[in-house]
Order: C-alpha cells, then sequence, then structure tokens
C-alpha cells in the first residue's frame, strides 16, 4: 500500500463538514467586509517568491519545494498567499482599477518543515489583501476583519499581539542599533544569525535557537527607533482598536518571518495549541509591490492558518455545527418499489432536501439499520400499496412516530418539518 506523504494529512467524510463551516465562515466575513475572493496558481516562478518573501527568511533558505520542471524552468509550490496575490495585482493590471484593491482567498500552502501539530507540510490559508491605501483606518480594518472571523468561530482565548516595524527610514537606524548590539556576540550565535548580520539583522530576532535566544531577549526595541510618521500611524492604529473595543498586547518583538513587512504587524495567538500558538498573522507590506516590480503602492493583509484553528477550536470550547445528515432515507421492496423510491429522492433532492436510498440490495430490515446508521430523520417505506396510492408511510426515527404522506407533497413536509 501506498501511504501518505509525511507532513500532510487526509480530510475523512466525517471531519470535512468541519473544514466546509470554516471557510464558509472565512467568505462570510470577507463578504460582509466587501472583499472579493481570487485565486492564483498552487505553483510560481520561484523568483517571486526569492525577492517578494526575502532571500534572508527560512521560508525561502529552508523550507520551498523547488524544483526544475521540463522546461527548465525554476518552479516553486507557493509557501503563502501574499506574493502570488500581488504578482496577479500587477500583471492582470489591477492597479489601474479603483483603489482600494480588497482581494481574498482560501488557498494550500506548502513548506518543508518538520511536521508537528498546527504545522505540516501542506497546509492552508485563509488570507485577505487591501491595495493602495496607507491609511490606519486600513491596517485597524483588517485587523477587525481576522478578529470578526476567529470571533464568528467561537474562538475564546486567542489574543490579538501589535507592533510596528517601521518604515525604510527609521529601519536603518534600528539596523545599526541591532548590530552594534549583536556583534560583539555573533561568535557564539548560530550560522544563520551570523549570515544575516551584514543582510538583514532584523531577521536575527525571528531567530528560535535557544542559544541565540538569550541573546535576542536584551536586543534594542524598534519602538524606540520609530520616526514620527510610524509612530503617529501606530498610535493612530490602536487608537481607533481601542474605540472598536478589541483588546491587544504590544509586543515589540513580533517582526514576522518574512521580509516584506513594514509598520504594523500583529498576530492573534493562543496557548491551546503548544509552539505553533499562531493561529493568524499579517501586516503592511507598502515596498512589496515596488519590488516586484509594479508602481509602488501600500498594501496590508493578513493569512490564517486553517488546520490550526481547527485543532483550536477542537481543543476549546468552540464548536462546530451539526455534521450534515440525510432528511430521508426511503427504502424499497422489490424492483418496481425500488425504482419509484429512487425517482422520488431524485425529485427531493432537486427542491433541497438531502435524500438517500439503498445502493448495495439490502433488505428492509437492512435498510432501516443502515438508515438509523446514518442518522436519516426519517424513514419512508415503499411497497406494492405505496406504489399504488402514491403515498408513503414517514417514520420519525427520534420517536418512531409515523404519518401518511402523499409523495407528491413530500418535499413540502419534509423542508417544514426540517425548519
Amino acid at each position: 500500500m501506498i501511504n501518505i506523504p509525511k507532513g500532510t494529512k487526509d480530510v475523512l467524510p466525517n471531519q470535512s463538514y468541519k473544514w466546509q463551516y470554516i471557510e464558509e465562515t472565512a467568505r462570510e466575513v470577507a463578504r460582509a467586509f466587501n472583499f472579493k475572493e481570487v485565486r492564483t496558481p498552487v505553483f510560481e516562478h520561484t523568483e517571486l517568491f526569492q525577492r517578494g518573501v526575502g532571500e534572508t527568511t527560512d521560508v525561502v533558505n529552508k523550507e520551498m519545494y523547488t524544483f526544475e520542471d521540463k522546461g527548465g524552468r525554476s518552479i516553486t509550490l507557493k509557501p503563502e498567499g501574499t506574493a502570488g496575490v500581488v504578482r496577479l495585482f500587477l500583471e492582470n493590471g489591477l492597479a489601474s482599477s479603483p483603489l482600494p484593491v480588497k482581494a481574498y482567498y482560501i488557498t494550500p500552502a506548502f513548506r518543508y518543515e518538520r511536521p508537528q501539530a498546527g504545522r505540516l507540510r501542506e497546509f492552508h490559508q485563509f488570507g485577505l489583501e487591501v491595495f493602495g491605501s496607507a491609511s490606519p483606518e486600513t491596517d485597524a480594518e483588517v485587523i477587525l476583519a481576522a478578529f470578526s472571523f476567529l470571533n464568528k468561530l467561537g474562538l475564546k482565548g486567542v489574543k490579538l499581539q501589535l507592533n510596528s516595524i517601521g518604515c525604510p527610514i527609521c529601519r536603518n537606524q534600528y539596523n545599526t542599533a541591532l548590530k552594534n548590539y549583536f556583534r560583539p556576540h555573533l561568535d557564539e550565535m548560530c550560522p544563520t544569525c551570523r549570515s544575516r548580520f551584514d543582510k538583514n539583522p532584523l531577521r536575527i530576532l525571528d531567530c528560535k535557537e535557544e542559544g541565540c535566544k538569550k541573546y535576542t531577549s536584551g536586543a534594542p526595541e524598534i519602538l524606540d527607533y520609530l520616526c514620527d510618521d510610524c509612530k503617529n500611524h501606530f498610535e493612530k492604529v490602536k487608537s481607533l482598536l481601542d474605540s472598536a473595543g478589541v483588546e491587544y498586547t504590544v509586543n515589540s518583538r513580533i517582526v514576522r518571518g518574512l521580509d516584506y513587512y513594514t509598520k504594523t504587524v500583529f498576530e492573534f495567538v493562543s496557548t491551546e495549541i503548544g509552539a505553533q500558538g499562531t493561529v493568524c498573522g499579517g501586516g503592511r507590506y507598502d515596498g512589496l509591490i515596488g519590488q516586484l516590480g509594479g508602481n509602488p503602492l501600500p498594501a496590508i493583509g493578513f493569512a490564517a492558518g486553517i488546520e490550526r484553528i481547527l485543532l483550536l477550536m477542537e481543543n476549546t470550547s468552540a464548536g462546530f455545527p451539526e455534521e450534515q445528515k440525510p432528511l430521508i432515507y426511503i427504502a424499497g421492496m422489490d424492483e418496481t418499489s425500488r425504482n419509484l423510491a429512487f425517482k422520488t429522492a431524485l425529485e427531493l433532492r432537486g427542491k433541497g432536501v438531502c435524500a438517500e436510498v439503498d445502493h448495495m440490495g439490502r433488505s428492509v430490515k437492512a435498510q432501516f439499520k443502515y438508515a438509523d446508521k446514518i442518522s436519516a430523520k426519517f424513514v419512508a417505506v415503499i411497497g406494492e400499496n405505496e406504489v399504488k396510492t402514491k403515498t408513503v408511510n414517514l417514520k420519525k426515527m427520534s420517536d418512531g412516530t409515523s404519518k401518511e404522506v402523499k409523495i407528491e407533497d413530500l418535499s413540502k413536509y419534509l423542508l417544514q418539518e426540517e425548519n
């Protein structure tokens, strides 16, 4: 038998309704905030992620699934959603559309890393992106959309953490301060941090090595180096969240794992799913569009990990709606009645009723047992008399009560009972 690849996961029939609920909630929130769906390819040219995500990130350096196609082109399975959406935005001329352009996506993504709870090599993200607005109101709206999504799912104990990592002007001053701080300790830090020292010292703060953490914990804080524009922007974002009644903590160590972020960055974090506590994160990336060849344009977005949200919902009191079950199972006794059962089920489905019939040649008794196993709410048995009278004896499985109903009235009766 061929087994599933490491770091991937099957979604079974008795689990898929949970995924559908999360995805439908995501679409509902996106519609409420006037975001339109976009879909990008599962793979892109490798250069898109090298230039967009950043060559000093773990994602590009260690985690991308990159291969050469038959034409000799370097292709990468997308490790995140934003870069592909920016490429879509530029390639399809959406910059000439009325701004801001507000897009959302639900997509698989791929990273080669050690699988653990809440972290897989194939995973799925729900994300929002806004192109064209530099206002702090847009930052607040994106954060509030994420908050609304998590709130609608009934997630409790998820905390918002907020930071600003400044613009290129104040970032240069901060990078100088970081270099001055880390330089005496470089020989004791990991090779990755040493390679980042000259290219992008901000990335050192994202190091997970225990030997480096003792130095990163005492590093200068970016909030002390913000220019007046970045400082005012961040204060306005906080003020808007305050007025919306959303609680948050300012965490100056949030830098996010991708190079394109500027100014506002944020994470929604839970302690209920182990080390991988971030269920949603994002921020502003005002330089990325220019970096990928377009005219400079501000942008902001977030991505939420669907697997992590699913894990969190299962580990807490957040509930799922009931799995869809057949409203009616129609049992046939012989070939003629089975044909009528099949036809009746087809007509009911066309009117929005979830109906099931026998496909295994079971006896009537066995059909009743099967109907009970699949939790059908009603069972109707069609025999010789029912074929003649075009009526069925409808049995309610929860209490055993029965009612004679004309087949032509069956859909109306069942839909009334369902509601």
